[in-house]
């Protein structure tokens, strides 16, 4: 890891967590794994503390735990994940755009909070909307806990790894550390709750100084607490879906502007029929038959399936390559090829980066040798049609630049 990328993890520590859990969190990217005794000692700092900072840095995800052989718990910093921090304003946005208000406050508190439970986060989200609505309007328990459900039925939202249940029963001694998993059929399942009640606005300052005092309020509603319905189910944001959704969004924007509005739109409802059933790391999504992108098309896009078959065949047809066919089952078999648009997309963006340090003729000399792979001075001044004295100049800015690299045939 470079020391920029240290530095920025480190000023993204300590303005979320304090100075505290970001010494813990940055010795740990600097030096790997480390047992708590050495994280305490080679910080300087209580194992009392360094406890906390492990606690907060676990809960959200920041830091991970593996047990050793000998019975030794090592903490590992997880520092892509430190850097993701970055985008939580634009997963918050995003599901903002999505779900509304109620989705944006959902990822919001779980981001906040690292793990929730399902319950906790429907009651924070209820009363924090009620708190923006009007005098005598409240926000119902049950349409929070709608919008929670379609956030886990599209992935953006994911059950935690948790103790097994034969973990807890072993009579036994307790092991280091827990063993945590989860079974992936269950990742999505969110639990049947039937949360009744109405989000709550808090006191005013005037009736906080009429009442009793905070401190002496809440033992009275401890004490005779209702079981929580989900305990020890908690659930977390899926960061890796928010990167697939703007993966797709990428991809359709790219189809809009080489092709035409109603092409980005059938490329939309390919993505979004494979969204859930086709992993983010595939190179392919799932094979979709004409006919079903038919069926799935939005309400009111008004295209024939003569029309639609048209644009398919164009788009499979296309040099780029984003769509493919695969079949000719069910009116013909279409796939998209992520990969092959990701690096469409990113040699797209490498040749602006080159035009815009170097101008046009340069862009043309970069995007010719991305092409051949591999050519000659002399072939560039050819292909490229650029006097031998500008050509060799440009191929100097760029190779110095490390746009370009050079590599010595052998006789």
């Amino acid at each position: 890891m470079t020391q920029a990328e240290i530095k920025l993890c480190s000023l993204l520590l300590q303005e979320h967590f304090g100075e505290i859990v970001e010494k813990i969190g940055v010795h740990l990217i600097r030096t790997g794994s480390q047992p708590l005794r050495v994280i305490a000692h080679d910080t300087g700092t209580s194992l009392d503390q360094v406890k906390k900072a492990l606690c907060v840095l676990i809960q959200h995800n920041l830091v991970s735990y593996q047990v050793h052989k000998r019975g030794v718990v090592e903490y590992e910093a997880q520092c892509s994940r430190v850097l993701r921090m970055l985008r939580y304003p634009r997963y918050i946005y995003t599901t903002k755009t999505l779900y509304s208000d109620t989705g944006e406050l959902i990822v919001e508190e779980l981001l906040l909070n690292g793990k929730l439970t399902m319950s906790a986060v429907v009651k924070k989200v209820a009363d924090r909307l009620t708190e923006t609505m009007e005098d005598g309007k409240t926000m119902d328990y049950a349409e929070v806990s709608n919008t929670f459900v379609r956030l886990a039925d599209t992935h953006f939202v994911q059950r935690c790894p948790s103790v097994p249940t034969t973990e807890n029963s072993d009579p036994g001694p307790p092991p280091p550390a827990p063993t945590l998993v989860i079974n992936e059929k269950d990742m999505y399942l969110v639990p049947k709750l039937s949360l009744i009640g109405k989000g709550k606005r808090r006191r005013s300052s005037d009736e906080d100084a009429a009442g009793e005092p905070k401190a002496k309020r809440p033992k009275h509603t401890t004490d005779n607490k209702e079981p929580i319905p989900d305990d020890g189910i908690y659930w977390q944001a899926n960061l890796d879906r928010f990167h697939q959704h703007f993966r797709d969004q990428a991809i359709v924007s790219a189809v809009a502007n080489r092709m035409d509005q109603t092409s980005s739109e059938i490329v939309r409802t390919m993505l979004r029929m494979s969204e859930i059933t086709t992993s983010s790391s595939a190179p392919f999504t799932q094979p979709l038959s004409s006919n079903e992108i038919f069926r799935s098309l939005p309400v009111g896009y008004n295209i024939s399936k003569q029309v639609l078959d048209q644009y398919l065949t164009l788009l499979a047809d296309d040099p780029l390559e984003f769509v493919g066919k695969s079949g000719d089952s069910g009116g013909g078999m279409y796939v998209i090829n992520l990969h092959k648009a990701l690096a469409s997309l990113a040699t797209a963006t490498l040749e602006s980066v080159v035009q815009e340090r170097f101008g046009s003729r340069c862009a043309r000399i970069f995007r010719l040798v991305l092409q051949k792979k591999h050519l000659e001075q002399k072939q560039v001044e050819d292909f490229a049609m650029i006097p031998a004295k500008e050509a060799k100049d440009m191929l100097y800015k760029m190779l110095s630049e490390n746009f370009m690299s050079l590599q010595v045939g052998c006789q």
